[in-house]
């Protein structure tokens, strides 16, 4: 694990990205933020109430110099936001509106990043998922030609590194979905330095059954080929055809995929959640993730119950995707 993170490291180092989290007064994210701005790997904003931040930083021992504190009470460019927000929304939020939806936090970090203040954003120690996600969606909105985000794990095991997609946002994706996800997903291996190699998922391999779940597999393999023909990708494939050499070479002998691929994409989240919750708990790999695919700017969703680790490791992931 520490070898992912050395090259991401690398990555940020002189380039000061700034990373904005909503949550400013849980301990986890404080201490985080002081650990960043010392290790000067990107510039840390805190949303909340300054005096509220700076005594529970107080009660931490925790430093905040090097961490911007914004509060939205006395934001200082909060006419900015009201216009800028009451322009994303196209009508759907008059200024008062505007007014009132920005002293959220999250709302109020996710326009830091549409006008430029942050790079990108972290939530959801505290928040859902939903209430990191939603404002994502109506403001940073997703990148053109994509119409979904989606959720990807980076699975670590010593020297082995993949990417499983989507582990975490749509439930049951078509065609274009999948397509999308994986056209993203492989975008994110390069961020951990994985050249992708893109298995897409299914319980048959090259046709050995068909049905409407197995073509719609091969119908979003068709889509990815035909919009990006740079990309090693190839389906459909259950997992050991996908994984396995010599399953390889029985199964899908003239396959791009020889066995050796290390981006999956699973045919729906059932499938994805199961499949890294097994690899993590019965293959003892860590799971590093979700990290959110698809959107114009980086937001990331933590778990309520991450550890100051986790929040550390995806604020230097947020930073990357920045780059």
């Amino acid at each position: 694990m520490s070898d992912l993170f050395t090259g991401i490291k690398e990555k940020l180092s002189g380039e000061k990205k700034t990373v904005v989290f909503p949550e400013g007064t849980d301990e986890r994210i404080l201490t985080v933020v002081s650990r960043l701005a010392n290790e000067d790997l990107l510039h840390p904003i805190v949303v909340g109430n300054e005096e509220e931040v700076r005594n529970t930083a107080n009660s931490l021992n925790v430093e905040l110099s090097g961490v911007t504190i914004f509060d939205p009470g006395t934001y200082e460019e909060m006419d900015m936001l009201v216009q800028s927000f009451v322009e994303r929304r196209k009508g759907k939020s008059t200024e008062e509106d505007a007014r009132k939806i920005l002293q959220d936090a999250n709302y109020f970090g996710t326009m830091l990043v549409h006008t430029n203040k942050a790079d990108g954003l972290v939530s959801g120690a505290v928040h859902s998922t939903a209430d990191t996600v939603r404002p994502a969606l109506q403001i940073i909105k997703t990148k053109e030609g994509m119409k979904k985000t989606s959720g990807a794990f980076v699975m670590v095991r010593g020297d082995e590194k993949y990417v499983f997609a989507d582990c975490a946002i749509n439930i049951s994706p078509n065609s274009k979905d999948l397509a999308e996800i994986a056209i993203a997903s492989a975008e994110t291996a390069k961020l951990f330095d994985i050249d992708p190699r893109v298995a897409m998922l299914s319980f048959s391999t090259y046709g050995s059954a068909i049905s409407p779940e197995t073509e719609r597999v091969t119908e979003a393999l068709k889509l990815v080929k035909e919009e990006r023909d740079d990309l090693v990708i190839d389906g459909e494939f259950q997992f050991d055809a996908a994984f396995v050499p010599s399953v390889a070479a029985k199964k899908a002998p003239d396959s791009v995929i020889k066995g050796d691929a290390n981006v999956f994409i699973f045919p729906s989240l059932e499938a994805g959640n199961i499949g890294y919750k097994i690899a993590q708990r019965l293959g003892n790999f860590e799971a590093v993730g979700p990290i959110l695919q698809g959107l114009n700017r980086p937001v990331n969703d933590l778990s309520r119950g991450c550890s100051a680790e986790d929040v550390y490791k995806l604020a230097l992931i947020t930073a990357a995707q920045a780059l």
